[in-house]
């Protein structure tokens, strides 16, 4: 059989999967079939249309373990999945769907990212929150996954440079005051103003973007982690500083809003600007992208704009030529054998 790079496949996910090779793909990136939610234009057929949950997560977790077959070692496994309430309530069907594919002991678990929904469908029961929120599910083989973080929201951090060029002259005024309110020993608070002192230089230096610093008796100790070595450094000098070098903390939540295809074509379209991120995150240049519940074809587009390979499959004749639409400027297909 063949393994195409650049190209989107018409046919079942779990059966197209099974003629790609072990160890092939560096990031697969989908978001399945929400269970009995959409018309997908399937008819019957696709994941998705199952009559019980169960069935729904048997055959979901299907693909996605021959999804994690042919990923390597160095590569990452996301999975974007829908919630559902029935008989009044949120069936939880992501974090069982994550439960069972940790449980495998083939993955685990990297990240819960949170998409944030700036503009969430509203809801007519009044006596439920609007739901804003999904998750990201990025699973991993091994330890060796590749996660270039300097390069996820790079947009952002740019934003804020330019925002904070100077660092402001309050920079440490409020540690300055916590020492002098602190019962550390003398000489403690003079250890602790010299080192807070440093550190203001080396933000102002841009030798890193900003630090945090915890005191004996103020602040609380942290518990497992990487926690001890900080936590001794409490215990014993009175205090520890926390440098921090990038540009802000990455956090696991995105914000984007919803977004729809141009002719309405496709019901459910995850955003562009988020799987693009994720592929920066978790991807190079040149690698290669798969999304097995292709749709509208977003993944597959993210990939071209980004200099990455894609391989895109779907069960529905009329959303791969919807994707292939969206990704028609592109002439350059390239086929791998296996």
């Amino acid at each position: 059989m063949e393994q195409y790079n650049d190209k989107i496949i018409l046919g079942d996910s779990l059966q197209v999967l099974k003629k790609v090779r072990d160890n092939s793909v560096d990031l697969v990136i989908t978001s399945p079939p929400y269970f009995q939610q959409r018309d997908y234009g399937n008819g019957n057929s696709g994941i998705g249309n199952e009559s019980t949950e169960k069935e729904y997560l048997d055959n979901l977790l299907a693909v996605f373990f021959e999804s994690v077959r042919v990923t390597k070692t160095t590569g990452t496994i996301v999975y974007n999945i829908g919630d559902k309430y029935s008989q009044g309530g949120l069936r939880l069907i992501p974090y069982r769907f994550a439960i069972k594919a940790t449980e495998s002991q083939k993955v685990f678990l990297v990240n819960d990212i949170k998409w944030i929904k700036l503009n969430p469908t509203p809801r007519q029961d009044k006596r439920k929150l609007i739901q804003s929120t999904e998750p990201f599910f990025v699973f991993a083989k091994s330890k060796e996954y590749h996660f270039d973080l300097s390069n996820y929201l790079k947009h952002l951090d740019d934003l804020n440079r330019s925002r904070n060029s100077r660092p402001s002259d309050k920079l440490g005024k409020k540690y300055f005051e916590l020492i002098d309110e602190s019962d550390l020993s003398e000489n403690e608070k003079k250890n602790a103003r010299r080192e807070l002192r440093r550190a203001i230089e080396a933000v102002h230096a841009g030798e890193i973007s900003s630090f945090r610093m915890k005191i004996r008796g103020i602040h609380k100790l942290a518990y497992g982690g990487q926690a001890g070595g900080r936590n001794n450094q409490i215990v014993n000098n009175g205090f520890t500083i926390i440098r921090i070098k990038g540009d802000r903390l990455k956090r696991d939540v995105i914000e984007s809003p919803v977004e729809i295809t141009k002719d309405n074509r496709h019901p459910a379209v995850y955003p562009l600007y988020i799987v693009q991120e994720l592929i920066r995150l978790l991807s190079k240049p040149g690698d290669i992208v798969l999304d097995p519940f292709n749709g509208s074809g977003t993944t597959s587009l993210a990939a071209k704009n980004l200099d990455r390979h894609y391989i895109g499959i779907d069960i529905n004749p009329e959303y791969v030529e919807l994707a292939n639409n969206r990704l028609k400027k592109s002439n350059y297909q390239q086929e791998l054998f296996i």
